[in-house]
């Protein structure tokens, strides 16, 4: 009853209006429907778009049947993929979008078919996400304004809608958290989102707009070779980080760094990238208390050694962040043994002097000529097994072996972090037995080796003067053959 009612009551105002302008609108507003009040404000009106160009029909015709006729090419509220097509048929249209002054990328709708909005919905009959659904119906404004719902200050939002729905998201991936926006706002970019900073980081700003793709997909923004990048789009901008007062140095220091590389050059997935230390969508850095739990959710048996030695409380009295005061934090290079000992380049002598801190000083000493035996040792047994594989002798046992010396020499960098000289010596006295009994047998092998081709050149020159002697002895016999038969 109310539908024929308002259909009456629009049927009367509308034959009231004469022909010309848009009767749509001249209706609907009499009517004070809200989508002709929000369209007034559209971006779309202000073009000179009409109703009639997304729902069809006659806007000239101030006779509803005639106006609203499917004759008139009517086709009501589109539904499903109807919506974004309608949108796509100016969006995707570039010669149409110049014809408005519009210079948006063409390419949006395209971008949407193919991200992860762009899957079936559960009905399987349209894609989960239309432009509408993040952009509005009527009343849509530009995505810099800030009334649009995809403002930089309103996405967020927008996107926990449907993000932040626990049953909603169950249907299309339980597994995917819907704390995201919880855990955004306790972030600097979030606090800094809600105080109005529309530059911070939102959810368009890692995830892209139309083109969103699962984190798991190569080519998602966010996806572990692709996320140093993204975030540098911001953070190594100089000029649009100015306000913030922080390096801009970050990525290149990581690209370069021990994490970089097994990163992004041999693309290790393993590897950590910016969120693995600053988080996901709580992104925060980690502060001085926090650094070693950070590094120790990978680097375990380092933190639990370093937690029991004597540094961690040295470094908690002077407010030190434990491992970022020897390793650096984007920077990090690989381990090896110059960073350890009394040399200029080695991080103990940053706090340790042979005057103010002579047992430190000491100790760090005698680790780096362990650590240097060890190496070397290894190395020349190393060589010797080489040796005694190239000249074809059989040394696989050897070679074997000598990885219990590496892998004393890589144990012995992990226990660098208890910082207790007997309890790296033990570490190191095993390798060092290893590497030894190695190149005792390597050099046994090569010795026989040796042994062995002298043998076979004194066989060979006892052979050859048998070989002579017999030939000289046929010969004389012969020659005696030859004289008794003359006779």
């Amino acid at each position: 009853m109310k539908q024929l009612a308002a259909i009456s009551v629009l049927l009367v105002v509308c034959a009231g209006y004469s022909h010309g302008a848009d009767e749509c609108v001249k209706c609907h507003q009499l009517l004070g429907d809200k989508p002709t009040q929000l369209f007034k404000k559209d971006i779309h009106a202000s073009k000179g778009i009409s109703c009639a160009d997304c729902h069809g029909g006659n806007p000239k015709s101030d006779d509803m049947e005639r106006a609203m006729s499917k004759a008139a090419g009517f086709i009501g509220i589109p539904k499903g993929d109807a919506i974004s097509e309608a949108c796509a048929k100016c969006h995707a249209d570039e010669a149409t979008m110049k014809s408005f002054g519009s210079a948006l990328p063409v390419n949006q709708w395209k971008f949407l078919q193919t991200s992860v909005h762009g899957k079936l919905a559960v009905t399987g009959k349209e894609h989960i996400a239309q432009c509408t659904t993040c952009h509005g119906a009527h009343g849509i404004v530009s995505a810099k304004n800030p009334a649009s719902p995809v403002h930089p200050l309103h996405v967020v939002k927008t996107c926990a809608t449907c993000h932040s729905n626990a049953v909603y998201m169950r249907s299309y991936n339980p597994s995917l958290p819907v704390d995201q926006m919880e855990k955004y706002r306790t972030s600097i970019h979030g606090m800094r989102n809600a105080k109005g900073d529309a530059k911070v980081a939102e959810c368009a700003s890692c995830h892209g707009a139309h083109d969103i793709r699962s984190a798991k997909d190569l080519k998602s923004k966010v996806y572990a070779t692709n996320l140093p990048a993204t975030c540098g789009s911001c953070h190594s901008n100089a000029e649009y980080m100015k306000e913030y007062g922080i390096p801009t140095d970050q990525l290149e220091k990581f690209s370069s760094s021990v994490h970089g590389i097994a990163l992004l050059q041999k693309h290790d997935l393993g590897a950590p990238a910016c969120n693995s230390c600053h988080g996901n969508h709580a992104a925060t850095p980690p502060g001085v208390e926090s650094i070693s739990k950070v590094c120790g959710t990978c680097h375990a048996l380092n933190a639990d050694l370093f937690s029991a030695s004597p540094h961690k409380r040295a470094f908690d009295d002077l407010l030190l962040p434990e491992c970022e005061t020897c390793h650096g934090n984007h920077e990090i290079v690989a381990a090896t043994n110059e960073l350890l000992g009394t040399a200029p380049e080695a991080t103990c002598g940053r706090c340790h002097s042979e005057e103010d801190n002579a047992k430190g000083f000491q100790a760090a000493a005698l680790m780096r000529l362990l650590a240097d035996s060890l190496e070397s040792d290894e190395q020349r047994a190393q060589r010797l097994v080489d040796e005694a594989e190239q000249k074809g002798m059989e040394i696989s046992e050897a070679k074997y072996k000598l990885r219990d010396a590496r892998q004393a020499r890589l144990e012995a960098r992990t226990m660098v972090h208890a910082f207790d000289s007997e309890k790296f010596s033990e570490v190191i006295g095993k390798g060092l037995a290893v590497a030894s009994t190695v190149h005792g047998e390597a050099h046994a092998a090569v010795d026989e080796y040796y042994f062995r081709r002298f043998g076979l050149g004194i066989a060979t020159l006892i052979l050859s003067v048998l070989v002579v002697s017999l030939y000289l002895t046929i010969r004389r016999i012969e020659k005696k053959q030859q004289k008794a038969t003359v006779l």
